[in-house]
C-alpha cells in the first residue's frame, strides 16, 4: 500500500478530483491506529472505530489537546515544533511536525489555487520576521512564500512602517507593475492605516489574526471598513489558519472564506458537541485537514462558524471563554 503521507501529498498537488470522504475515512482509521492520544479519546467516547463509515460520525479532537499532549500519528523524528502565541509559557499550543515538506506543499498549492503563481507576486509582510518568531507556522509560511517570489522587494516591514510606505509608493510608481500582497496581523495593519493612509487600490490587503491585546477588539466588519477607507480599496482579503492546522482558508472579501479541496469545514451543535453536520447555518467549527496526516486531521475548534452553500463559511466569533489566539507579536 502506498504510504498514506505520500498519498495525501499527491492528492494535495492534484488539489481536486478526488473522493474527499473516502480519503478522510482512511485517514481516520490510520490515525486511530497510530495516534495514541486520539485513540484514547475515541475509546473514551465509547465509539467503535470500525463502525465509522461517514465523515459526520468521525470524532473530532478538542483543540485544547494540543496544549497538553504531544499529538502525533507518526514514529518519525520531529524536526519542527510550531507554537501558538500565549500569555504564559504553559498555555500555548504545540504542533509537532515530522514532515515540513507536506506543510510547504499544502500552503504553496493553496496559495496557487486562490491567487495564482507565487512568482507573479511581491509580498510585503506586517509580521515578525522568521528570525524573531521561527516557531510560528504563519511566519514560517509567509517567510517561505516571500523567498519563493524571488523578488528583492518582498520582505518583512513590521518594525518600520515608514519604510513600508516608501516601498509601496515606489512599487506603485514603477512602469512595470507586479501583483502586490500586503499581509499583516490586524492591529499592525490598523497602525499603518492610521499613520500612512494612502491609495492602495492596486494592492491586495490581507489581514490575519486579531488585536492580541494590542488594541481594542473590533468586529471584522469594522476593521475592514477602516482599512478600506484608509487605503481606498473595495475589499479586504483574509487568511484563516492556526498553529494546529497545516492548511489555510482564504477570503477575497466580506469575511467569506473558502478552503482548499483537502480541507473541509463542518459545524457541531454547541449543546451536543458529538453531533456534527454539514448543512448551512451556525455552530461551532469542526475542521478536517488532511494535511494533518502526521498529527490529527479532525479538530474541534473554539471558533463559531456560519456555514454557507458551496463550501464557503464565515467566522462569527469565539465560544465563550475561549482563549485569544493567533500570531502574538509580544516579541
Amino acid at each position: 500500500m502506498q504510504d498514506i503521507s505520500s498519498k495525501i501529498q499527491e492528492k494535495i498537488l492534484i488539489s481536486n478530483n478526488f473522493d474527499f470522504d473516502e480519503l478522510a475515512l482512511e485517514v481516520f482509521r490510520f490515525q486511530y491506529k497510530h495516534n495514541s492520544i486520539y485513540r484514547q479519546y475515541v475509546d473514551y467516547l465509547n465509539i467503535n472505530a470500525t463502525s465509522v463509515d461517514n465523515i459526520l460520525d468521525i470524532p473530532f479532537l478538542p483543540i485544547e489537546f494540543f496544549k497538553t499532549h504531544q499529538v502525533v500519528s507518526t514514529s518519525s523524528e520531529i524536526n519542527k515544533v510550531f507554537e501558538s502565541s500565549g500569555t504564559t509559557s504553559d498555555s500555548t499550543s504545540k504542533h509537532f511536525i515530522s514532515d515540513l515538506s507536506l506543510y510547504e506543499t499544502s500552503f504553496e498549492t493553496c496559495f496557487k489555487q486562490f491567487y495564482g503563481d507565487i512568482n507573479d507576486w511581491i509580498i510585503l509582510a506586517l509580521l515578525p520576521s522568521y528570525l524573531e518568531r521561527n516557531n510560528s507556522s504563519l511566519v514560517y509560511m509567509v517567510d517561505h512564500l516571500i523567498k519563493k517570489t524571488n523578488n528583492e522587494n518582498s520582505g518583512f516591514y513590521l518594525h518600520n512602517l515608514t519604510a513600508l510606505q516608501q516601498k509601496l509608493a515606489q512599487l506603485l510608481q514603477a512602469t512595470q507593475k507586479q501583483k502586490i500582497l500586503l499581509i499583516g496581523v490586524t492591529f499592525a495593519l490598523l497602525d499603518f492605516a492610521e499613520q500612512f493612509p494612502m491609495k492602495l487600490s492596486d494592492v491586495v490587503i490581507m489581514e490575519t489574526g486579531g488585536m492580541k491585546g494590542r488594541r481594542k477588539e473590533l468586529l471584522r466588519e469594522e476593521v475592514h471598513e477602516i482599512l478600506k477607507n484608509s487605503f481606498n480599496v473595495s475589499s479586504i482579503h483574509s487568511e484563516y489558519g492556526m498553529t494546529e492546522l497545516l492548511s489555510q482558508a482564504y477570503s477575497d472579501g466580506n469575511g467569506i472564506f473558502r478552503a482548499p479541496s483537502w480541507m473541509k469545514c463542518l459545524k457541531r451543535d454547541i449543546y451536543n458537541p458529538l453531533h456534527t453536520d454539514n448543512s448551512s447555518g451556525r455552530g461551532a467549527l469542526n475542521i478536517i485537514d488532511l494535511a494533518n496526516i502526521n498529527s490529527c486531521a479532525f479538530i474541534a475548534t473554539q471558533d463559531m462558524v456560519n456555514l454557507h452553500e458551496e463550501a464557503s463559511f464565515e467566522i462569527i466569533g469565539r465560544i465563550n471563554h475561549a482563549d485569544i489566539r493567533g500570531c502574538n507579536l509580544l516579541i
